[in-house]
Order: C-alpha cells, then sequence, then structure tokens
C-alpha cells in the first residue's frame, strides 16, 4: 500500500537558514507516518547548518563542503540517503516551500498506479496563497514552449484539475528510488533550471508516466536564491537550460521549427516577460 512506502525528504539548502525555518516547521506537521527528512547543505557560510542541528533535533543533515549546485547537491543528498535509509520514494523539495500536513500521502498515493515514476504538487505563491504557481506543465520543442499551466491566475473551482504533467518541477518532485537510480539522478551538465524538465523527458521515455497530485498542496517563495521571479540572473540561467533541453532531446525537425520562428518565439517571450514584470499585480 502506498502509506506504507517509505519516504526520505531531501531538502537542499545554500545560505538559507531563514527559509529553513518555515520550510522544516511544517514538515514537522506532515502526517504521513513512514519519512524522514535530510537536509543537503551545499556549503552555506551562513549558519544553515548549526540552526539545523540545534533546532531541528529529528532532521538529518549532509554538509558539503562546496555548492555544487541543483543536481549535484541532490544527487549527493540521494546517495547519502539511499546508503542510510534506503527509502521507497525520495521527495526532492526546495527550502523556500511550506508544506500542507497532508502533501505527503497525496504524492505517495499516486505510486498505487504502477505506470506512475513521478509526482508533483500543486504549488501556489507563499505572498498570495491561493494564486497558483504550478498547476502540472506543458513541454512542446516543436513550438519552443515550456510552459505551467494556469501560472499567476487565481485557484477556482473552475480551474482544471490535471492528473498527470509533462513534468515534474523540481520545487516539489516525487520519485521512485528504484527509477531515479535507473535515470542517473539528475543530469549535473545544466546550469541550475531545466533539470527537473530533462529529468521528466527521460522518465516519459522510459514508459512511465508523471502524475499531478492536485491535492498536494505547497506555497513557494518564488526564486528567493535567485534574487526574485523575474531577476536577470534566473532569466539567463533558464536560457542556458532550454539551450541544453534542446541540445540533449530535440530532433532535427523540432531544431529546424525553432529556428524558423525564432524571431517570433524571442519577440512574444519578452512581451510576456515585461507584461508580467511590469503589468501585473
Amino acid at each position: 500500500m502506498p502509506s506504507e512506502l517509505s519516504v526520505t525528504v531531501i531538502v537542499l539548502n545554500w545560505n538559507g537558514s531563514e527559509l529553513l525555518k518555515d520550510c522544516l516547521n511544517s514538515l514537522e506537521k506532515v502526517e504521513y507516518d513512514h519519512f524522514n527528512i535530510l537536509v543537503v547543505d551545499n556549503g552555506s557560510t551562513d549558519d544553515s547548518v548549526e540552526y539545523v542541528t540545534s533546532t531541528f533535533l529529528n532532521v538529518d543533515i549532509l554538509e558539503l563542503d562546496n555548492n555544487l549546485g541543483f543536481a549535484a547537491g541532490n544527487n549527493a543528498g540521494f546517495k547519502y540517503t539511499l546508503l542510510k535509509n534506503n527509502p521507497d520514494i525520495v521527495v526532492f523539495l526546495n527550502n523556500d516551500t511550506i508544506v500542507d500536513p497532508k502533501f505527503l500521502d497525496e504524492l505517495i498515493n499516486k505510486f498505487e498506479n504502477p505506470s506512475i515514476g513521478m509526482s508533483t504538487a500543486k504549488i501556489f505563491y507563499a505572498d498570495e496563497p491561493n494564486r497558483i504557481w504550478f498547476n502540472g506543465a506543458d513541454v512542446n520543442l516543436a513550438i519552443g514552449r515550456i510552459s505551467h499551466r494556469n501560472i499567476r491566475e487565481l485557484d477556482s473551482a473552475n480551474t482544471i484539475t490535471y492528473e498527470t504533467t509533462d513534468y515534474a518541477t523540481g520545487c516539489c518532485l516525487a520519485i521512485k528510488s528504484d527509477l531515479f537510480s535507473e535515470m542517473d539522478g539528475f543530469d549535473e551538465k545544466f546550469p541550475m533550471y531545466a533539470e527537473d524538465v530533462d529529468l521528466s523527458i527521460r522518465v516519459n521515455q522510459s514508459g512511465r508516466e508523471i502524475a499531478m497530485a492536485s491535492k498536494a498542496h505547497i506555497w513557494h517563495k518564488v526564486s528567493s536564491s535567485m534574487g526574485g521571479e523575474f531577476s536577470l540572473k534566473k532569466m539567463k540561467r533558464k536560457l542556458g537550460g532550454l539551450f541544453r533541453i534542446y541540445n540533449k532531446h530535440a530532433t532535427l525537425v523540432q531544431w529546424m521549427l525553432v529556428i524558423l520562428f525564432s524571431p517570433y518565439l524571442v519577440l512574444t517571450y519578452f512581451i510576456k516577460y515585461f507584461r508580467l514584470r511590469f503589468f501585473t499585480r
């Protein structure tokens, strides 16, 4: 039964002691019976390690000497917990999140279907708890589209409930441990963005589906480590990640289509960016 599956929640952290307070406090209230928490500290220079060890006595911590980035840091955490706890499922969770007490039950219940390899949560903005950040996502390399569904929309009774998603966001991603090992983890060549898209594509290519656990609710302090949702640093890394996705997964036809329509795609991208940056809320 899904409720009997053992789970490790891996929280990657870099200089985020202030963020860890809300995240770990919310995880301590989670009602799932068979789970443990591992904080992977990515070479922090603040008091993150001391804070966790002195405040959250039931939380395990792995200290890395340097900031290895998202992919390598999470891979190191997975290898550590696989040897120590050997969980059935691992959940990769951002340190800038607050979770609902039942989020693990909802994520893990999806694995009752043997065709499911990963599951992910419905995620809201922390500063506007009813505004959607992630309700599943679409990937269409033929038109250069990798996007969140319903992003920045207010949740309502009319909001579509999706059963599956093209990719699971790395903000909250649950995956079977044996599948993550089979996939050789996150690709460490990615520059902090699109590792989750790449992993999801590979999981789909292996014949597994990615479930959207719409009742697993999380609130996200968006892009806290990158200077905000619309920071130039974030946009640069996202473009680098997108290029690597195409370099790794796109067919010749998809490359040709994207190159052909690139002026239109670039124009619409910047229109969307400036509209969201300066004219929303």
